[in-house]
């Protein structure tokens, strides 16, 4: 019979764990928190250094009685929660519940669920922290405190039922704010000149950038009417070309915060969906901790990352890499990172479509981290026409490196990578007109944020944690504040 208890957060982590510590653990999950400020009042004694009133939550006192039946004569309790402040959090109301001593050595904490994590978080058992206990509380209790006070200025002055948050506010005010730009944007014409050339039997583009003496904004039909009335089946002369080799480095492990804007961009993925998935993940022992600031990897991952990469691209492919992690980064967990490649591999087919999708991106971003720099070749050719300069631009990939494995995503159009391969040019080489296009275009407001690139500014600006930003978006869109129409942000119609 077990003569000990592990008590973790959720029940598909209990099945997970309980396998690797054998017959003499019991493990048992509490679902989260079981204690919190009481949801029908305040709560919060602002006069007495704002004292906390804690109740047990709607639901959790059958939970809590099972725990302590559970925790009856076991000879050791472990509390196996979450290893952040949430989990530390889950953990010290446990402790109180279950009257373990303050010297009770009975926190546990893993980044991975593995085996050897496990069992080395048990022997390495330790007391709860309570900085991290005050720093959760200091939170919670600013985050009553900003909704008490704000939510009844809403109900008088927008709608009953509406409420406010710390950092949905702030979130909110980004999006409106963005509206208002876009709402008070003048759009301005400007126009291109797009030359089509023949070059032998190739055809190269070529765009318009002014005249011998330096560059011309195109900004009315009259001026680009008249240049192309100049140059029109003119000779186009190559003046000169230039070559240079880029190096591109890869991008770091994920974050929190990276993942999340990645399944966004790449899969499509809602910031809530994607902390769901990484969570279920996380819980069946395939990634490490999803809740991270840090883009540090342990030097066993980095050793599992080495033999993958040899083995199946080879060593020119291979390059050993250690990232800073941001200076306001707390740095307590790794990097995401798969926990365990070649189990998870094994079990990959069984996983659903979500999680295989997921883990996949998770897999290739920790890989390329640890990939080669990819190299390619710059060429710009200016070609000249009567007094007026078109530019051709191009790129070739030398070597791909990290990017045989994963490219980066970005919001913005990258103007650099330009994967138009040309043919080779010499000086004053004569090239043909086939087609010149000159075209109208107006000057665009600013984007409307989308939920990556919204988690983007949030985490730029020091709002908010990652592990709050899904909650966050989810909140302001489930209370009708702003709608969200092909993954776009915008206010909500009625206002």
């Amino acid at each position: 019979m077990a003569n000990k208890l592990v008590i973790v957060e959720s029940p598909s982590k209990a099945k997970t764990i309980k396998k690797y510590l054998g017959s003499d653990y019991d493990v048992i999950a509490s679902q989260g928190h079981i204690i919190d400020l009481p949801s029908s009042k305040f709560g919060v004694d602002v006069e007495n250094n704002f004292k906390p009133e804690y109740k047990t939550m709607k639901g959790k006192a059958k939970i809590i009685n099972e725990i302590k039946k559970n925790a009856k004569g076991k000879e050791k309790v472990y509390l196996a929660t979450d290893p952040d402040r949430e989990g530390e959090a889950i953990a010290w109301h446990l402790k109180n519940v279950l009257n373990i001593s303050d010297d009770d050595k009975c926190r546990i904490a893993f980044n991975e669920i593995t085996k050897t994590a496990v069992k080395n978080a048990v022997n390495q058992a330790r007391n709860i922290d309570l900085s991290l206990v005050d720093a959760q509380q200091a939170r919670r209790i600013l985050d009553r405190i900003v909704g008490y006070k704000l939510s009844p200025l809403l109900w008088k002055k927008v709608k009953k039922g509406l409420s406010a948050g710390r950092v949905q506010s702030v979130a909110l005010k980004i999006i409106m704010d963005r509206e208002k730009e876009i709402r008070d944007f003048k759009a301005e014409e400007y126009w291109t000149l797009t030359a089509k050339l023949l070059k032998d039997k190739d055809v190269v583009t070529a765009k318009f950038y002014g005249d011998i003496n330096g560059k011309i904004d195109l900004t009315n039909e009259k001026q680009v009417k008249n240049i192309v009335k100049s140059i029109d089946n003119k000779e186009y002369i190559v003046k000169d070309i230039k070559k240079s080799e880029r190096k591109k480095n890869p991008p770091p492990p994920f974050t929190t915060s990276s993942l999340q804007q990645d399944a966004s961009r790449k899969l499509g993925f809602s910031v809530k969906k994607t902390m769901m998935v990484a969570q279920r993940l996380y819980e069946a022992g395939h990634i490490t901790y999803m809740r991270t600031d840090s883009t540090r990897i342990s030097d066993d991952a980095r050793k599992i990352a080495k033999d993958y990469i040899i083995s199946k691209f080879g060593e020119n492919y291979y390059l050993n890499r250690v990232y800073k992690t941001n200076e306001n980064a707390q740095d307590a967990h790794e990097a995401i990172r798969p926990s365990n490649i070649k189990h998870s591999m094994e079990v990959f087919d069984t996983l659903p479509k979500d999680e295989q999708r997921l883990y996949t991106l998770i897999l290739n971003r920790f890989l390329a981290s640890q990939m080669s720099i990819a190299v390619y070749d710059l060429t710009k050719v200016q070609v000249q026409v009567e007094d007026y300069i078109f530019n051709i631009n191009g790129s070739v990939i030398k070597f791909d490196g990290y990017m045989k494995l994963y490219i980066e995503s970005k919001d913005e159009k990258d103007e650099e990578q330009n994967n138009n391969v040309l043919p080779e040019f010499s000086i004053n080489e004569v090239l043909k007109q086939n087609e010149l296009i000159p075209e109208q275009k107006f000057t665009e407001p600013p984007a409307r944020y989308t939920e990556a690139s919204l988690v983007k500014v949030l985490e730029e600006k020091g709002i908010g944690r990652p592990s709050t930003y899904a909650p966050t978006i989810s909140t302001i869109q489930d209370r009708f504040y702003i709608e969200k129409e092909r993954k776009i942000f915008s206010s909500y119609k009625s206002w």
